[in-house]
């Protein structure tokens, strides 16, 4: 029998693993963060103890429920400190390459009941499960961002995924609070395999004039009622994310529909990544953003 998940350990601090710490702590699990640099486990503690400061104004929960969530969660600067944990997730950045390189430093570490899970939001899990030790113990928890504001996790099998590391995930995400949609294996999963192609097109429609920055993010906020315009929702995603998971939809497809828009990619090589840069579609650097174009 596997054993029940109590100790949550997390791979990378950034924006998507500082949230599932967040939420994992405030649903009572014990949560160890790694990351290569200790001054990232830093800044994602500071973020998350705002975070939760602004849940408490706003009564979503109490200080009690803050102090006990922060409690619960350690920093581990060294992988070994991962022994503890029954479920790891890694949520490093979008490359396989580094992916596969995290799961092979851990297979001497993780304890032989343990799930390794990838918060990976378009690579394969039936691949990334291969560069694993026990791909039957391995699946696909995909957090949407902003992990505490977020409703929805994708959950995704590889071919090795076993039934009981399956229900396991199905129980520990229940736990978080998440409504869970099940995707199959295939490039992008459900939500990026519909979103992205969007994102993209709407930057072909600036690439080719169609409409200003201002007027697709207008036309798409008040003609179709969507929170966030396109291009508005690329920036806080991450232009380089977007490229990427366009470029493992076009890779993994083979169709040319999901081709990724030049100036998408003109964007990232000049370093305009979005708001984490302070300019993408949008320019950051004053008090209200402006668009670019």
């Amino acid at each position: 029998m596997r054993n029940e998940i109590r100790t949550i350990g997390i791979i990378g601090s950034g924006q998507m693993g500082s949230g599932i710490a967040h939420v994992c702590s405030l649903a009572g699990f014990e949560v160890l963060i790694h990351d290569v640099a200790e001054d990232r486990i830093k800044s994602a503690l500071a973020t998350i103890n705002g975070n939760m400061a602004r849940q408490v104004a706003s009564q979503k929960i109490t200080e009690s429920d803050r102090n006990a969530a922060l409690d619960r969660i350690k920093p581990a600067p060294d992988l070994d400190a991962l022994t503890a944990a029954d479920l790891v997730i890694e949520s490093a950045t979008e490359d396989e390459a580094v992916k596969r390189d995290i799961f092979a430093s851990l297979q001497p570490v993780l304890k032989s009941t343990a799930i390794l899970a990838s918060n990976t939001s378009s690579l394969s899990i039936t691949r990334l499960a291969s560069a694993s030790a026990a791909p039957e113990s391995f699946i696909g928890i995909h957090f949407m961002n902003p992990v505490p504001v977020m409703e929805l996790v994708e959950l995704i099998r590889g071919i090795a995924t076993s039934q009981e590391t399956f229900e396991s995930a199905r129980e520990f995400i229940a736990r978080v609070g998440k409504t869970i949609v099940v995707a199959e294996d295939f490039p992008g999963f459900i939500v990026n395999r519909i979103l992205l192609p969007m994102i993209n097109e709407a930057i072909y429609t600036l690439h080719e004039g169609v409409g200003t920055v201002d007027a697709i993010d207008t036309a798409m906020r008040l003609g179709a009622h969507h929170p966030m315009g396109p291009l508005q929702l690329a920036d806080f995603i991450g232009l380089d994310t977007c490229l990427s998971i366009m470029q493992v939809l076009y890779e993994g497809l083979s169709d040319s529909k999901y081709r990724p828009c030049p100036l998408l990619v003109k964007y990232v090589e000049a370093g305009w990544l979005g708001r984490k840069a302070g300019r993408g579609f949008y320019d950051y650097s004053g008090d209200t953003p402006v668009p670019t174009r």
